[in-house]
């Protein structure tokens, strides 16, 4: 089977366009039509469904293997690339905004002979890091209450398991309680940032809560000093509130806690001694938030 169609697979599924893709790629249009149609007598099923584009079950099939196909091509390409220029004991981690803000850093500073290339991405756009070549681990996370599904061909490590935390301005009338419960502060006004915070469609199933000021964004530090200047009230894992200095407070729920698993991801195939030497390190670093199995 042709790799390159393959390719036109996916791009055509991505962009869900036959004409972007073959912008995309270089081809004119007829020709991706014919590189599709191609691929379908060399499997004999269809792999499209044309109106609208979406793939058929055999196309996922081949989309899965295609993803496959091109994290093994990135992994010998960067492995080629070690051995051509001497550069050997690099490690592509990747990191939602909070670890890479508050455990990385400190996780590096305890590696030794390991060059890093580090980049920010979150957990879906992580598993798809990880899954095409471009990355070798990757701090991912989700929620109790919002797991996210494995893709196929990854495996992950949970190394840490953090409480969520009420977060209200200094001032608030419940911020001298130990403990809040989450019905008092129904009245609230509170933050709806999928990006950053629990979803607060999860959290109505909990309390009834009034959202009145969205934020669309993945800086959990934007959503603290929205909380700090009054505006509403929000709830962050503990990670997300290391070392701030905005005048809020963060306490715990009372009740079943909230919780968030932070997860140390990968390809499920051979691993480099440099990628295992960067997950002891991690997991040294966050000790404190620390609830894990074997290292491997």
């Amino acid at each position: 089977m042709d790799p390159r169609l393959l390719a036109t697979l996916e791009a055509v599924v991505r962009t869900g366009s036959f004409a972007t893709a073959a912008a995309e790629l270089g081809y004119s249009p007829p020709a991706v039509s014919q590189q599709i149609a191609d691929l379908e007598r060399r499997v004999g099923l269809r792999v499209l469904e044309r109106r609208p584009v979406r793939p058929t079950q055999a196309g996922q099939v081949l989309l899965d293997a295609e993803l496959r196909l091109r994290a093994v091509l990135a992994t010998a390409s960067a492995e080629l690339d070690a051995v051509r220029d001497g550069s050997t004991g690099h490690v592509r981690l990747g990191a939602f905004a909070s670890a890479a803000a508050h455990l990385v850093p400190g996780a590096l500073a305890r590696l030794d002979g390991v060059g890093i290339v580090l980049r920010q991405v979150e957990t879906d756009a992580a598993y798809l890091a990880l899954a095409r070549g471009e990355l070798d681990l990757a701090l991912t996370f989700d929620y109790e209450l919002d797991p996210v599904p494995l893709p196929a061909g990854l495996r992950r490590l949970r190394i840490a398991r953090e409480p969520v935390l009420a977060v209200l301005a200094a001032d608030h009338p419940l911020a001298s309680r130990p403990v809040v419960d989450l019905a008092d502060l129904a009245g609230d006004t509170w933050v709806a940032a999928p990006q950053s915070c629990l979803r607060l469609d999860l959290v109505r199933e909990l309390t009834a809560v009034r959202p009145e000021l969205r934020f669309e964004g993945d800086d959990f530090h934007t959503v603290i000093g929205l909380v700090e200047a009054g505006l509403c009230v929000a709830l962050l894992p503990r990670l997300s509130l290391r070392h701030s200095a905005a005048a809020v407070v963060a306490r715990p729920l009372a009740g079943t806690p909230l919780t968030r698993d932070v997860h140390a991801t990968r390809l499920d195939t051979r691993h480099t001694p440099q990628v295992v030497l960067t997950l002891e390190r991690l997991l040294a670093e966050q000790s404190d938030l620390i609830d894990y199995g074997p290292l491997l």
